[in-house]
């Protein structure tokens, strides 16, 4: 257990300080490169899922909000129940990503419209005297990391897309989607190991 909430407090600690440094020393739109044109640190914020997709319809940012509050009690309680009967170090690494992950973004959506002013056009200030910029639960959540590495064009030839800009990485996203990412992929990728494990156990009747 003690190395679940190791990774839960290091991801949420690196992601909440990039995001308050972000927010209390930028401007919406506002960017600095930090390799070149390849690892740019460019501030925007979305009321959506991760890498800045949205709901298309009224309401989908209190709905999203509640869903990842429920998703993180469903996910502590699976991490505790791994960590009670000794799972996979594997399994159990991922499932604390995911979980730091969503509550990174959740504290966000929940407390930032509170705390912070307006970004756009000024750096915002923290605990505003006029009070924040949203309500309870409709906070924005704050994405920085960009990396747009293969910038280009498709051929005129290209199906749907033929002439249009072409660019790789496109999306702006924070140290909490990276985690969620970094964890499903995780299990992925060792989910043969950690199911023949299971299997084993079944099979032995432990």
């Amino acid at each position: 257990m003690k190395k679940a909430v190791f990774i839960v407090v290091l991801v949420l600690i690196l992601d909440q300080t990039l995001k308050f440094a972000v927010k209390l020393n930028m401007f919406l739109g506002q960017e600095f490169d930090v390799l070149g044109k390849w690892f740019i640190i460019h501030f925007t914020e979305n009321n959506g899922i991760a890498f800045g997709m949205e709901f298309p319809f009224a309401g989908g940012k209190l709905i999203l909000t509640l869903f990842r509050i429920i998703a993180c009690i469903g996910i502590g309680w699976y991490l505790h129940k791994i960590c009670k009967t000794k799972e996979s170090t594997l399994l159990i690494v991922s499932v604390s990503l995911i979980l730091a992950g969503a509550i990174g973004n959740i504290i966000d959506s929940a407390f930032y419209g509170l705390i912070f002013s307006d970004s756009s056009y000024h750096i915002s200030t923290l605990f505003p005297k006029e009070g924040g910029y949203g309500t309870f639960l409709h906070g924005q959540v704050v994405d920085m990391l960009y990396f747009p590495v293969i910038k280009g064009h498709f051929p005129l030839w290209f199906p749907f897309w033929g002439g249009e800009d072409f660019q790789f990485f496109r999306p702006v996203f924070n140290i909490a989607d990276s985690s969620i990412t970094v964890g499903v992929f995780i299990l992925i990728l060792s989910q043969k190991k950690l199911f023949k494990s299971h299997v084993e156990e079944i099979k032995t009747g432990a």
